[in-house]
């Protein structure tokens, strides 16, 4: 919303702010560790159908780290 109302200088660190956020939620194959924030944060959405499996406790911990660090996007 910040460039769309001319604060480009806002959303450009607001975008970058949020890239490590953006590199896990695509450290593995889509929509695997979405489903897994989603889960975090509150929604019920449950475990990935077959033939995707759950997310890989290396990547949990990386996303539970940002997901507690970045609130604001909770």
């Amino acid at each position: 919303m910040d460039y769309l109302t001319g604060n480009w200088q806002k959303a450009c660190a607001s975008q970058i702010y949020s890239i490590p956020l953006i590199n896990a939620l695509f450290s593995e194959v889509s929509p695997i560790p979405v489903k897994y924030a989603l889960n975090k944060i509150g929604f019920n959405c449950g475990l990935p159908r077959l033939p995707l499996i759950e997310l890989s406790n290396t990547n949990k911990e990386k996303l539970d780290k940002l997901l507690n660090d970045n609130s604001v996007f909770i």
